[in-house]
């Protein structure tokens, strides 16, 4: 069985999707950690430019948070 197969198999970064976005962002009203995926300001704004070690450290601190929603 190969981990396509089993997706208990696969690491944990392989199972995220592509950014912790949930879909309601507050720091564009403002807010310096979004309410709705913990990010930062700078974070969001960022992400797209971040490498993927940079992007790992965000989820490890966001799932050690408990912030992660999905």
């Amino acid at each position: 069985m190969s981990n396509a197969d089993n997706p208990s198999d696969l690491p944990r970064s392989a199972l995220r999707p592509d950014s912790p976005c949930a879909g309601y962002c507050s720091t564009s009203h403002g807010d310096e950690v979004c309410k709705g995926c913990g990010r930062t300001f700078d974070e969001v704004i960022n992400w797209i430019i971040y490498d993927d070690d940079e992007k790992a450290a965000v989820w490890a601190r966001l799932e050690a948070a408990g912030l992660v929603k999905r």
